[in-house]
């Protein structure tokens, strides 16, 4: 019966962290793929475009509901525009990790939720041209 009541929490942690990993190498394969989406694209638009397809395609893949990530990409030293010909494009995702079997009765799956965050940074080529 000792046996029993300790195979129990044993469980859920053991599942617990694998959603929580699942969740971390999602977040951290979207911001890799879009900041290497957005230094390679051919132009602005196409290029946040494109990052929003991978996004959502690697949300998929991982089990996450792409509406809930929060997306920020920021270029610093830019001057006009984000990408630049010679800057770094840096991308950061974070998502909210629902803790297993929390059923949603008075927000308690928001209070029972761990944040994973994942940031990614690629150059921009000095010879892109945004156009």
């Amino acid at each position: 019966m000792g046996g029993l009541l300790l195979l129990v929490p044993l469980a859920y942690l053991v599942v617990m962290l694998g959603s929580v990993q699942e969740h971390a190498l999602g977040v951290e394969a979207a911001a890799r793929h879009a900041a290497h989406v957005l230094a390679r694209s051919d132009g602005h638009a196409e290029g946040i475009g494109e990052v929003q397809r991978v996004i959502a395609a690697v949300a998929v893949e991982y089990g996450m509901d792409p509406a809930a990530l929060e997306v920020a990409v920021t270029c610093p030293g830019a001057h006009s525009g984000c990408p630049e010909p010679g800057t770094t494009v840096v991308v950061t995702i974070a998502a909210q990790v629902p803790l297993p079997f929390i059923p949603p009765v008075l927000g308690l799956d928001q209070l029972a939720s761990f944040p994973v965050e994942a940031t990614s940074a690629q150059r921009v080529s000095r010879f892109w041209d945004g156009s």
